[in-house]
C-alpha cells in the first residue's frame, strides 16, 4: 500500500470482488470498481470522469486492457479486425484523451502508462491485429508524449515479454511453451505478473520524473535474443 486511491475496471459487475476483498485485507482503504466494456468510448471516459469527481483528477493512468487471442491472417475478417483494434489500442487513446483534459484542468502533473508487448518487435504469426495494435501504441505513446509534456504529463509504454499469467496457463502453458521461452531469454527463468507490476509502479511514482516517451522492455531479453538470432 503506497497510499493510492485506486480505481480499476472489467467486464464483470463482480469482476473486482475479490481483488478488492484482498487489498483490504492488506490494509487499503481508498478502492473502487466499476463495470465498464473498455470498446464503448463514451461509458468508459464516463467512468473515468466518476472518479475525478469522487477523487480528483486521475493522476496515473494505466491502460492495460488487451486480449492476444490466436487468429490467421486467412480467418481475418473487418468486423474481427475493427474488434481488435478497439479492445487492444482505441481506448487507450481516448482514455489518454479524457485524462489529459482532468490533468490540464487541475494544473497537476501525471503519468500515463500504456500497455505494450513485445510480440510486434518479435514479429510474432497469427496474431496480426494484436501485434499491429501493440506496434501502434508504441508510435502513440511517442506523439503523446510530445504533445503532453509542456503540461507535465509523462506518458510511456510498458512493454511486456512472455508473462505468465492464468488466462496463459488455462489455454495454452505447459512445459515445453516454458523451456523455449526460457532458452530464448537471456535472463534463464519465466516472468510473472509481479515483474510487470513493479516496472508499474517505477513509471507511475516520481522515481521516474524525468522519463517519457519510451518503451521499457520487462522480457528478461526475449526480444534482443530473437532479434539477434
Amino acid at each position: 500500500d503506497l497510499g493510492s486511491r485506486v480505481a480499476f475496471c472489467g467486464t464483470r459487475a463482480d469482476g473486482g470482488d475479490a481483488l478488492i476483498a484482498e487489498l483490504r485485507a492488506a490494509g487499503a482503504t481508498d478502492l473502487f470498481y466499476a463495470a465498464c466494456d473498455v470498446r464503448d468510448i463514451p461509458a468508459l471516459q464516463a467512468l473515468l470522469d466518476r472518479v475525478a469527481e469522487k477523487w480528483g483528477a486521475i493522476q496515473v493512468l494505466i491502460n492495460n486492457a488487451g486480449r492476444d487471442d490466436r487468429h490467421a491472417l486467412d480467418d481475418l475478417t473487418p468486423e474481427y479486425w475493427d474488434n481488435c483494434l478497439a479492445i487492444n489500442l482505441r481506448h487507450q487513446v481516448f482514455a489518454t484523451q479524457t485524462v489529459a483534459r482532468q490533468l490540464r484542468a487541475a494544473a497537476l502533473p501525471g503519468s500515463i502508462i500504456n500497455m505494450g508487448s513485445i510480440s510486434w518487435m518479435r514479429g510474432r504469426p497469427n496474431l496480426i491485429g494484436y501485434t499491429a495494435s501493440k506496434a501502434a501504441i508504441s508510435g502513440m505513446t511517442r506523439t503523446l508524449a510530445r504533445e503532453l509534456g509542456a503540461d507535465r504529463i509523462r506518458v510511456n509504454a510498458l512493454v511486456p515479454g512472455a508473462i505468465v499469467t492464468e488466462r496463459q496457463t488455462a489455454l495454452w502453458r505447459n512445459a515445453e511453451e516454458d523451456q523455449k521461452f526460457i532458452d530464448l531469454q537471456c535472463l534463464k527463468f519465466r516472468l510473472d505478473s509481479t515483474h510487470v507490476a513493479r516496472s508499474t509502479l517505477f513509471l507511475a511514482s516520481d522515481d521516474s520524473d524525468g522519463i517519457t516517451g519510451q518503451n521499457l522492455i520487462v522480457d528478461a531479453g526475449l526480444a534482443q535474443v530473437s532479434v539477434a538470432g
